[in-house]
């Protein structure tokens, strides 16, 4: 079958073009922009990608249509598949019938953290030697590929996002899982929700499908999800956290989170060091822990496999060293995320300084929804750049004032580039941040940086 799908590099529907072709069908695929490392993950699998979303494209017709929820009607390609009857589906409906139905499936939900979890919990069982399939939303270092077949259990990065402009549920509600991480829940998405209320019934939603004997491992510390859960739960439930007590229990035996130690019901599990940083990533791992342990991974063998984790591509991934320079990229764009981020870094750096480039990007952050919150959010940088352009509804300079950090605001990645190269010295550690590609600013910065003979 010869499978076209549309919106290919996005995380998600990148993974699926890959568990397309792993089952045996031909895939093409389309995107307005294609760019690193989804794209050289389809590349690499054999996909060949069209740039652009063009009627010519799905001459001859395609068998079947994957259509992404980043389209909509309008949209060249869309009214070509419909105008010609050509047969469609959405990415998570195909997932779930094609793949999910008769697997064990552990899905990770939540506001932030989704695919950092998602890799530790294919990592341990991988570890522990049960072959797990997956699809996540980034591309995990252990692995080297964001998608796969595997046996009997399936890990799942489960966006609250809607699934299509066809079917504006939630695609988590389509995986129906066993096994369910809720991870967190803010307010984000504002343009398909008009609140955080909004979110919390499509939580809800995602609860009322794991069968009884089941199991939610949920934040204890999240009012949010507590409110959810309050509304119903009918499976077995297990909390984790820092404190209050929780099923599932992490302390940080170092300030910068490298070091932890694992309690479970009261008894004392094992101490873990590893190269993650901060809380967040603290927590990412407890919950990642108890998801295992509930399909049978005892919790020595999850923490081993965590000493192991090797990172996820563009979640604070290591892009280069220089000069006493470290190059960071990292897809935070959440003021949570960005705040939780920068203060695991601070923690990593001590004294020495954080240079801080930021892409406003998703829809949420164009809107200016989170405005008030990005400033504080940067408070632990001490030079934060942000690129921007018109299309945002909200004053950038005030962020950085908000901030107490040093910068500017830019409306090109050249210019970005040449005054972080005028300001970075030996010592410093920088972070590039967006959910896009924010113009390969990453690597050409890494790149300017090794052809200097000294700083």
């Amino acid at each position: 079958m010869h499978i076209h799908i549309l919106g290919a590099c996005g995380t998600f529907m990148g993974g699926l073009a890959v568990l397309a072709t792993k089952a045996g069908h031909s895939v093409s695929g389309s995107d307005e922009h294609t760019y690193p490392p989804m794209s050289t993950q389809l590349e690499a699998h054999g996909i060949k990608l069209y740039e652009g979303y063009h009627a010519v494209d799905l001459q001859p017709h395609p068998d079947l249509v994957i259509i992404g929820n980043a389209l909509s009607r309008g949209n060249e390609a869309v009214e070509y598949v419909l105008n010609e009857g050509i047969p469609y589906v959405s990415g998570p409906r195909w997932l779930g019938e094609n793949y999910l139905a008769g697997k064990t499936v552990l899905a990770v939900a939540g506001t932030h953290g989704k695919t950092t979890t998602s890799s530790l919990l294919a990592w341990i069982l991988e570890f522990a030697g049960m072959q797990p399939g997956f699809l996540i939303g980034g591309v995990p270092g252990n692995f080297g590929i964001s998608a796969r077949d595997g046996d009997k259990y399936f890990v799942v990065e489960a966006d609250e996002y809607d699934t299509s402009f066809f079917d504006k549920r939630s695609k988590f509600v389509h995986y129906r899982p066993q096994v369910a991480i809720l991870n967190n829940l803010e307010f984000d998405h504002v343009d398909i929700f008009p609140d955080l209320e909004a979110i919390k019934i499509q939580f809800h939603h995602l609860v009322r499908t794991i069968p009884g004997k089941g199991t939610i491992i949920s934040n204890a510390e999240d009012e949010n999800l507590e409110d959810v859960l309050e509304r119903g739960n009918w499976s077995q439930l297990q909390r984790f956290g820092l404190g209050n007590n929780p099923d599932w229990f992490v302390e940080l035996l170092s300030p910068g989170g490298r070091h932890l130690r694992f309690t479970h019901l009261g008894r004392e599990l094992a101490e873990l060091r590893w190269e993650m940083n901060g809380r967040h990533n603290a927590m990412n791992a407890c919950a990642a822990i108890a998801a295992a342990y509930a399909v049978g991974v005892q919790p020595q063998e999850a923490i081993a496999a965590l000493a192991e984790f090797k990172g996820v591509a563009r979640r604070m991934e290591l892009k280069g060293e220089y000069h006493g320079v470290k190059v960071y990229d990292d897809f935070a764009h959440h003021p949570t995320a960005i705040r939780l981020t920068l203060e695991g870094l601070r923690r990593q750096a001590g004294n020495n300084r954080i240079l801080v480039a930021m892409e406003p990007r998703s829809n949420t952050m164009r809107s200016g929804v989170h405005s008030s919150d990005l400033g504080p959010a940067f408070t632990s940088a001490d030079w934060v750049w942000l690129k921007t352009d018109s299309s945002i509804d909200w004053n950038p300079v005030s962020v950085i004032l908000k901030a107490g950090a040093e910068g500017g605001v830019v409306n090109s990645v050249d210019t970005l580039i040449n005054r972080m190269l005028d300001e970075v010295r030996s010592g410093d550690l920088v972070i590039f941040m967006s959910n896009g590609g924010f113009g390969a600013a990453p690597q050409r910065f890494v790149d300017a940086l090794s052809e200097r003979e000294s700083l």
